[in-house]
């Protein structure tokens, strides 16, 4: 029997995989369904301190490889969230995680204090890493900011704290993300989110395929795996050992969540495959990983994990 138990900040996950933020667990009954459902973790929207109604539609479009969405954080606002988690609590023994997405330091220190003293929450990820809010930067590629923000988040964030983070593309921003994050309080990365402001055009018909920001949009899905890989794989070799490492981006197969185990990941998040297929692809995902470890020998994920050779 294969194992695939894991644990992300000292909380014990039932198998390897659960959900990214970001489809369909926005609402309480998307919420609820995963809570039934094979994702170790039920993870929320990024709320943000207000509700948002996001982006103008079409703003997400499946691809053959992916997909490319302008979403513009739609959510229900962050008290929302913690009024889900005894809600929940009463559905499921499955860990509650929250993904916090303020416009404003001030706003991510508030939410980040609040949630903080919710006892039904398990643990927090701030997402410094949103390609598709108009006008807005991605916190995570100014590294004065960065430092700024992780000194200042620390003080009031009670729960264990995660970051998703941006793809990162340079050996030196590796290393200065890493070396700021070092020294910090931090409980584990998420890499990556969506690679931003990439362009899809039907050439039928001559156009874009979403309406956000001129059709411009974050990529997903296959097309980015071999980037989240690079970057979990990196992020493992220069981060604290204590500071775990949660894999998103292309998880489609078992092979692919294979992938990451080797590149050190502790857990994977599933996107664009929980988009296309809903909650059902837990079960397929934990299905083909255990097959494909049972066909190679591997018992448990502690045989594989970080085991990638080099030639």
């Amino acid at each position: 029997m294969v194992n695939l138990k894991t644990s992300i900040a000292g909380i014990p996950l039932e198998s390897y995989f659960f959900n990214a933020s970001g489809p369909k667990c926005m609402t309480l009954e998307e919420l609820l369904a995963l809570a039934a459902s094979n994702s170790a973790v039920v993870m929320s929207k990024s709320s943000t301190f207000e509700p948002r109604e996001g982006n103008p539609e079409p703003r997400y479009c499946n691809l053959e490889f992916g997909s490319i969405n302008s979403m513009g954080l739609p959510n229900l606002g962050y008290k929302k969230y913690a009024e889900f988690a005894p809600l929940l609590k009463v559905q499921t023994t499955k860990p509650y995680f929250v993904s916090v997405s303020g416009l404003k330091l001030a706003e991510n220190m508030e939410m980040l204090k609040y949630l903080s003293e919710i006892k039904d929450i398990d643990a927090l990820e701030l997402n410094l890493s949103c390609p598709n809010v108009i006008g807005k930067p991605q916190i995570c590629y100014d590294f004065d900011q960065t430092r700024e923000v992780l000194r200042e988040i620390e003080k009031v964030a009670k729960k264990p704290l995660g970051l998703k983070l941006p793809p990162y593309f340079d050996f030196v921003h590796f290393e200065e993300a890493a070396s700021i994050i070092n020294k910090h309080n931090i409980a584990f990365v998420t890499c990556i989110n969506s690679v931003g402001n990439a362009l899809f055009i039907d050439p039928e018909k001559e156009v874009v395929v979403i309406k956000p920001k001129g059709g411009f949009g974050g990529l997903g899905g296959a097309y980015i795996k071999p980037i989240a890989l690079a970057n979990v794989r990196k992020f493992r070799e220069l981060l604290r050992k204590e500071i775990q490492v949660i894999g998103v981006g292309g998880v489609d197969t078992g092979v692919d969540a294979f992938e990451f185990l080797l590149c050190g990941a502790d857990a994977v998040q599933v996107g664009t495959t929980f988009q296309k297929e809903g909650v059902k692809c837990f079960a397929r995902l934990e299905t083909e990983l255990k097959a494909y470890m049972f066909q190679k020998g591997y018992d448990d994920i502690s045989d594989v994990k970080g085991k990638l050779k080099t030639l």
